[in-house]
């Protein structure tokens, strides 16, 4: 039983002795910080790293910081500020989509761009590996298997759950990049997969970069699939390839919280019509019917008013996206046809 004068054993406020709940990050009385000392070694940790030109790690440690201090204090303000701050500094030295040289001709600025992270996605077999090791994901994602296993065969199943985990580590690898933790994917049967950022962030151009990473990678999985369908002939494959586009597709509809949301976050009204008109002559030439829909999508997105100044990098990727998943979800009928 514990005396009126409280458990002597309990922690105390370093400044004013008083006794502080086991998960206190201050002072209820005096505002004294509990884990000062420890931030300060973080601090000196980030302000190291951003100097020696680390973003990465100093994002870690700014978000190692933020773990120790109250949400709305001046201090969790401050940090908050820094790793915002960068964030966008990683984002814009990293940029795998967009040369630096504005003089240079569209086609090299932004072709070579995207098929470097196209190539990136392709060849980051031991990131990918990454996922595969939480045991949540193992498990929810061999539920998945099990429900397309009984619908549509095994071999369908195995390739439609691995782009669908390649479409989420896409999320993954431009969190990491920017310094970000985030869950493993985790898959719904019947639905889809999501993974979950540990940390919200409120600029447009990150946003729209980590919504946009899942889709890149997506298309690079659909192409693998694709080119082993020529390769081999194998009509699962061909099917794995098309379905991929159009999950992809599907997951550009500038709506709710999926991926073309996100980007869309990023683009001036005038981006977004430019990406209504890239749509409509899409679906001119391609008539994939979830056009439709990311053309609808767009035209509603497209009368709401947006202050960003806008993203170039989004805005190219995006219609990229969209000729590319038009064109992927419609080679499996055409090479039929």
């Amino acid at each position: 039983m514990q005396s009126p004068a409280g458990d002597a054993n309990a922690a105390r406020c370093s400044s004013c002795n008083t006794e502080l709940a086991p998960t206190a990050l201050s002072c209820p009385a005096c505002g004294t910080l509990v884990h000062s000392a420890a931030l300060k070694q973080i601090v000196a940790e980030a302000d190291a790293a951003k100097a020696s030109g680390d973003l990465q790690a100093a994002n870690t440690a700014w978000q190692r910081a933020l773990d120790l201090l109250p949400y709305g204090s001046q201090q969790h303000n401050a940090i908050t500020a820094r790793l915002a701050e960068s964030t966008r500094q990683l984002a814009g030295s990293s940029s795998p989509i967009v040369a630096k040289d504005p003089d240079a001709p569209w086609y090299k600025r932004y072709a070579a761009g995207i098929g470097a992270f196209v190539i990136l996605a392709l060849t980051k077999g031991k990131f990918l590996l990454l996922g595969l090791t939480k045991a949540k994901t193992l498990l929810s994602m061999f539920a998945f298997f099990g429900v397309y296993w009984t619908l549509y065969g095994w071999p369908f199943a195995l390739g439609l759950v691995m782009t669908i985990y390649v479409h989420e580590m896409g999320h993954v690898f431009v969190l990491t990049r920017l310094g970000i933790e985030s869950s493993a994917p985790m898959f719904i049967p019947g639905l889809g997969a999501f993974i979950v950022s540990k940390r919200r962030f409120d600029d447009p151009s990150i946003d729209a970069r980590v919504g946009l990473g899942g889709p890149v990678w997506g298309l690079g999985a659909g192409v693998v699939a694709w080119l082993a369908y020529r390769a081999t002939g194998i009509e699962v494959l061909g099917a794995i390839a098309a379905v991929t586009g159009f999950i992809n597709l599907f997951n550009l509809i500038p709506v709710w919280q999926l991926d073309g949301s996100h980007a869309f976050r990023a683009l001036t009204r005038w981006q977004r019509w430019a990406v209504v008109g890239a749509v409509a002559a899409t679906y001119y030439v391609a008539r994939q019917p979830m056009l439709l829909f990311v053309g609808a999508g767009a035209v509603f997105r497209g009368f709401q008013k947006t202050d960003v100044e806008g993203d170039r990098t989004a805005l190219v990727t995006f219609i990229g996206l969209v000729l590319a998943l038009a064109w992927l979800s419609g080679t499996h009928a055409t090479a039929r046809g």
